[in-house]
């Protein structure tokens, strides 16, 4: 027998479209009338390999390894190799990285429900065919291009495309495009273009591809490697023609020594070691299943002194439960007991097809009653704030009902705003169901409405929020909760989780319009209730506009235009597909708690990698200037690329690796080449200085055969003492590991010195006692200058 409240429903409402049928889909696919526009999370493999292969400076280094080769000796041209390692590592990680977001991406990509055979399915975007039926509802983004089909207060928010923030209202007919998402209601429209003929068809691929650019950090390096290049061209030509021409070496000899004062100048490993550090972030992330859809983010979370959070869904669960029904005094109508409420509200539930998680509660508590019908609906909207439906009981009494928020559908003098305000005080939110004295699509539908009941609910807070929201305070981020709900209650739940500030919520309809006085109110308080989303993107510019780097968390369609102007943007991975598609960082376990990560991983990221630029640096920084004193003092180049390569191996190229990937929770500060280079330029002088004085005073020391060879070890000894001493400031402050790692370094160069084969192969053998006791001692005095500048440019230069 059928249900009679089903019957009624069906002879009011047409039969909906039934879609294709399987022969009509495969029809189309064999046509090539499918949507297969790739929405990539990563770069291609061939990507991965030419990014990391073809680079400018693999370039420069490929083209001295190759002129090494041809002059001789191989050990010289041990460089190669090592940037042939150094690349296959880049390539490794950055392919597990693609590999792991690659399977986060697919588990977190939305599928649209779309109508075949009669029945609604869910399948990927990419199978999507030319006519196909998709069904909409709040959250949900239009994938293809398409017209409307069906529509029950659909109103759709096309600002990504357009830039205009006011949803519009679409019926029967008019034209969806691709890229725009449902704000409220609910219907289908038929696809009319798939694939790239699709208006704004690269929008999803754009808001989710995986990049390596706009970072500080990468644009820094960047800046550094352009001067780099600049000072190299006029230094190669200086050596060459002080090394063969004025000092008469033999063309080998003085090729080989100009590579070597070329090589050191380029800090190759520095940019590998920042996509291997991103890269391995990725990975590290992906394994709490967080999807990093933007490199950058990680390192820009990192940077974020303010992170806005939306109370529904990030600091509760997304579920609630009906803990109390009040009935107000002067409910209009005979019927105003309690059981004749809960009928209205079980049909005001079963009239919504897409309930939010407020009315999934109330549908939850009470079912829908038999023989009630619905001739028109209100979906809800966060703009207006409340949902309506007309509704006729079975013996024939109709009325229009309204359910939402009370101080909005209520006067200001109302008496029971004073009970709602008591609710709301103890964090619960409440509903206000009255009754409208006028139709659902008049304007001024809310005026003269007459309350009759008071539906409580009880949010689930997540149970890790208050740790999440100390932590933010810990490491000083200004944590604001901004919401779409009552201030007190929003205020009642951050007090509840021990947010500082809480106790003072404000009711952003009294927040000044101007962004420099909205922007102090914010500084001033940290919880805001009964924010609209326009206001909550306003919110995200004024904090912006104060020199504040901004993170928007939030799930819901009415946070997508904040999370889209935010720096960061975080969506839960339940939220809706709008949200996840502007969002830099997507929670794919929807656990607020896995924000401190990310933030801990930009931190060690930026940390780490200016503590190893600095390395780098330094030691372009004394290649450049022994280049130069070489030059001007018409006197052979002490090294050959043997020995610089031994030298960049342990003091820079191994250590770097290890502390490139070493916990670091400093936060994370801005102007990355200045910080970097006020460290690297006074230790590359005093660095220069103290091994060029070392090597003049082994050439009025040494004479006779073999004087050049023993010039070199003396300078090699003292350029590798000051480079480890700069190794362990950088690894300052010290654990275990750290003192165990230089250590490590100072003893892989004593047994070079001490192995008879590896003397011969690196050209190194210390001749008497004398200048090498003399090394020692100058390099020991440039550790003390180092030591004294080092705390002079903390003075002069805070970060």
């Amino acid at each position: 027998m059928s249900d009679p409240a089903q019957t009624a429903t069906e002879e009011h409402l047409p039969a909906p479209h039934p879609g294709l049928s399987a022969p009509e889909v495969a029809e189309r696919v064999a046509r090539g009338e499918v949507n297969d526009v790739p929405v990539r999370s990563s770069r291609s493999t061939t990507e991965i390999v030419r990014a990391n292969v073809l680079t400018r400076f693999n370039a420069i280094i490929g083209v001295l390894f190759l002129i090494i080769l041809v002059v001789g000796p191989i050990q010289d041209g041990l460089f190669g190799f090592v940037i042939v390692a150094n690349t296959a590592i880049g390539i490794i990680q950055e392919l597990r990285a693609k590999k792991t977001l690659d399977s986060l991406a697919v588990i977190g990509e939305a599928k649209p429900t779309v109508r075949r055979d009669g029945a609604p399915c869910a399948i990927p975007t990419g199978e999507i065919v030319l006519d196909d039926v998709i069904e909409l509802g709040p959250g949900d983004k239009c994938v293809v291009d398409g017209r409307v089909l069906e529509a029950d207060g659909l109103e759709i928010d096309e600002s990504l495309l357009t830039g205009e923030a006011d949803p519009v209202l679409k019926r029967t007919g008019d034209p969806v495009m691709s890229g725009s998402f449902v704000v409220a209601g609910g219907g289908a429209f038929t696809a009319t273009k798939v694939g790239r003929e699709a208006y704004a068809a690269q929008l999803a691929e754009e808001a989710s591809r995986f990049t390596l650019v706009h970072s500080e950090l990468r644009t820094g390096i960047s800046r550094i490697l352009k001067y780099v290049t600049w000072m190299m061209i006029p230094t190669a030509v200086g050596l060459i023609i002080s090394q063969w021409i004025v000092q008469d070496h033999d063309w080998r000899e003085a090729v080989r020594r100009m590579v070597a004062g070329i090589v050191p100048m380029v800090p190759e490993g520095l940019v590998l070691l920042t996509s291997v550090a991103f890269a391995i972030g990725v990975i590290r992330l992906g394994r709490k299943q967080c999807l990093v859809q933007e490199l950058p983010a990680i390192e820009g979370l990192a940077r974020v002194d303010v992170v806005c959070l939306d109370k529904t869904g990030t600091l509760t669960e997304g579920g609630m439960d009906v803990s109390e029904l009040h009935l107000l005094d002067g409910a209009v109508g005979e019927k105003t007991d309690e059981a004749y409420v809960r009928q209205v509200l079980g049909a005001l539930g079963e009239a919504d097809p897409r309930p939010n998680a407020s009315l999934q509660a109330i549908i939850d508590a009470y079912p829908a009653p038999a023989r009630w019908r619905c001739t028109e609906s209100l979906p809800f909207s966060s703009a207006r704030k409340y949902s309506g439906a007309a509704l006729s009981t079975p013996d024939g009494e109709s009325g229009t009902w309204l359910l939402g928020a009370p101080d909005v559908l209520l006067a200001p003098e109302a008496t029971a705003l004073a009970q709602v305000e008591e609710l709301n005080a103890r964090g619960l939110r409440v509903l206000l169901l009255a009754r409208a004295a006028r139709e659902l699509d008049d304007p001024r539908v809310t005026d003269g409405v007459r309350p009759t009941g008071l539906v409580v609910l009880e949010q689930r807070l997540r149970p890790d929020a208050g740790d999440t929201l100390r932590y933010f305070a810990e490491q000083n981020v200004s944590a604001k909760v901004i919401s779409g709900d009552n201030a007190v209650s929003v205020g009642a739940v951050a007090a509840k989780l021990g947010l500082t500030g809480a106790k003072g919520p404000v009711d952003a309809r009294r927040l000044p319009a101007g962004r420099e006085e909205m922007g102090a109110a914010l500084d001033r308080s940290a919880v805001f209730g009964r924010v609209t989303p326009q206001q909550k993107r306003d919110m995200v510019g004024a904090l912006q506009a104060r020199g504040h780097t901004v993170a928007m968390t939030g799930d819901g369609v009415n946070d997508v235009l904040a999370l889209k102007d935010a720096d960061i943007g975080v969506s839960m991975g339940s939220g809706s597909e709008a949200t996840r598609a502007v969002a830099q960082i997507v929670l794919l376990n929807n656990s607020f708690a896995t924000l401190p990560s990310v933030v801990a991983e930009g931190r060690r990221v930026i940390g780490n990698i200016t503590r190893v630029a600095t390395l780098f640096l330094t030691k372009t920084v004394y290649s450049v200037l022994l280049a130069i004193l070489v030059v001007c003092w018409q006197v052979p180049y002490p090294f050959l690329p043997r020995h610089l390569t031994l030298l960049s191996t342990l003091t820079i190229g191994v250590p770097a690796f290890f502390l490139a990937l070493a916990p670091n929770k400093e936060r994370a500060k801005p102007h990355f080449v200045r910080r970097v280079m006020r460290y690297a330029i006074p230790a590359g002088i005093i660095a220069a200085a103290a091994t060029f004085a070392a090597y003049l005073l082994a050439r009025h020391h040494y004479a006779g055969p073999g004087a050049l060879d023993a010039e070199t070890s003396a300078a090699t000894l003292t350029l590798f003492l000051i480079s480890l001493w700069v190794l362990a400031i950088i690894a300052r402050p010290y654990t275990w590991w750290r003192i165990g790692l230089v250590l490590a370094m100072g003893a892989g160069f004593l047994v070079v010195l001490v192995t008879p084969w590896l003397q011969h192969f690196f050209a190194l053998k210390l001749v008497g006692t004398t200048m090498p006791w003399a090394a020692v001692a100058i390099a020991a005095t440039a550790a003390g200058a180092l030591e004294l500048a080092w705390r002079w440019v903390d003075r002069r230069f805070p970060a």
